[in-house]
């Protein structure tokens, strides 16, 4: 039994060693002829628009923080916290019994200031009649002077009576010039009181005005934010700390910083006319996810001071915010168009490589077969392309595939390059992944 069972094992081991043998000699077979199959991929210029992805913060189009005008207690909160507010409506309520009694005041004073200004302007009228019933008695007291002056000369009258018609003009000149002065001290009279009205209104504008201010009002359209205070509470006029904050955020903006490098370096390449300017100013949305937002918002503004500990400047975005998506303070990332490159040389990115000092270079196949090494400039990365600066010119073939079998100066056979579909792609990538 035991003789039986070894001499079976022997025979199922030899059965295993003969296949292995068999595909051994396989493996050393000899290699096909001929040079080694490369894919490659012709350069053709092409028009991209060029973007730039920077970060950025959602701020409120319009923010208002509400403080006290005046002083006093804080009878009543009439908004809902996190509410939508209109311009106008009633936020707080602010005791309004000393103002009030302020105003009533004022207007008191107002009304006997108005009453003394017209007893002023009585006077006045008074003292002018009178004025004018000097000016006749002077007038009637010179004619006679002058009557009695001629006539003493023929003796119809005495010299006595002369003196007396001068005396006469003297004593009325004297009451005359009293009753201007009447006059003129009552215009001024007229003219304090008609001040002093100017100054009640003042006042009573003044005591209106703190009257009105006992009630809060939203001063712009928004939502409302929690409230600081509650009823009962003593608020100062002009106080530090916010009763609360509306902001308005439809439309809302996007404050994003853009380097003064990149500025400069996309004015040069405008002026060299490598770039064209951009044929909007709209602008794309992310959201915090990476998804994009579902409207797209306008350039309004650039700043024109660089914060010097960046570098950089604002750039403001106006964006539609209907339904509430965006909410001021988020993180987003604006895709800023920046012109168009009619001329720009794209190749896949498998297709650069880097060299022992991380330059980036590409192999490429010559007119008569032969591979080629070049030293590249790129500028950025478009989606799984390399923009290249310099480095390849129109109808350069370069190597996408098989660049391990070729080495420069060998020579190789190039067919064109057939991308992946995206299934394939995605499941050579699982297939990756597991291994």
């Amino acid at each position: 039994m035991y003789r039986h069972t070894l001499r079976a094992t022997v025979l199922l081991a030899l059965l295993a060693i003969i296949p292995l043998a068999g595909c051994h000699q396989e493996a050393q077979g000899p290699p096909p002829g001929g040079p080694p199959q490369v894919s490659v991929v012709t350069v053709e210029p092409q028009s991209v628009l060029l973007t730039s992805e920077l970060p950025g913060r959602t701020a409120g189009f319009l923010v208002a923080e509400i403080r006290p005008q005046v002083n006093g207690l804080l009878q009543k909160r009439f908004f809902t916290e996190g509410a939508d507010v209109k311009k106008g409506d009633l936020l707080y309520q602010i005791d309004p019994a000393p103002y009030q009694a302020a105003y009533d005041s004022a207007v008191a004073t107002a009304a006997s200031a108005k009453q003394s200004a017209e007893q002023a302007k009585a006077a006045l009228q008074a003292s002018i009649a009178g004025l004018k019933k000097f000016e006749s008695v002077l007038n009637l007291a010179i004619t006679n002077r002058d009557r009695k002056t001629k006539l003493v000369k023929t003796d119809a009258v005495s010299a006595m009576e002369v003196d007396q018609a001068v005396a006469d003009v003297e004593v009325a000149d004297a009451a005359l010039k009293e009753a201007q002065a009447e006059v003129e001290s009552q215009r001024e009279a007229v003219k304090a009181a008609e001040a002093a009205i100017e100054q009640a209104k003042a006042a009573v504008e003044t005591a209106r005005i703190n009257l009105d201010y006992t009630k809060i009002l939203a001063p712009i359209t928004g939502r409302i934010g929690r409230s600081d205070v509650t009823e009962g509470a003593i608020v100062t006029a002009y106080q530090t700390t916010p009763l609360a904050t509306i902001q308005q955020f439809h439309p809302i903006y996007v404050d994003v910083p853009q380097s003064t490098a990149q500025l400069n370096r996309l004015r040069r390449r405008m002026n060299a006319g490598s770039l064209k300017d951009a044929v909007t100013d709209r602008v794309k949305i992310l959201l915090e996810d990476g998804s994009p937002y579902q409207h797209e918002g306008a350039l309004k503004f650039r700043d024109v001071t660089v914060d010097p500990t960046t570098g950089s400047v604002i750039v403001r975005i106006v964006v539609p915010n209907q339904d509430r998506i965006l909410l001021p303070g988020m993180f987003v990332r604006a895709v800023v168009e920046e012109g168009v490159n009619e001329q720009a040389i794209l190749v896949p990115q498998q297709a650069v490589h880097r060299d022992p000092k991380g330059n980036p270079t590409a192999l490429v196949v010559d007119a008569e077969g032969k591979v080629e090494q070049r030293a590249l400039v790129t500028e950025r990365a478009l989606g799984d392309k390399w923009l290249i600066s310099s480095g390849l010119a129109a109808g350069d073939q370069v190597i996408v595939e098989g660049s391990q079998k070729a080495r420069p100066n060998t020579t190789v056979k190039a067919i064109p390059f057939a991308p992946q579909p995206a299934a394939a792609a995605d499941a050579a990538d699982t297939a990756q992944a597991a291994l």
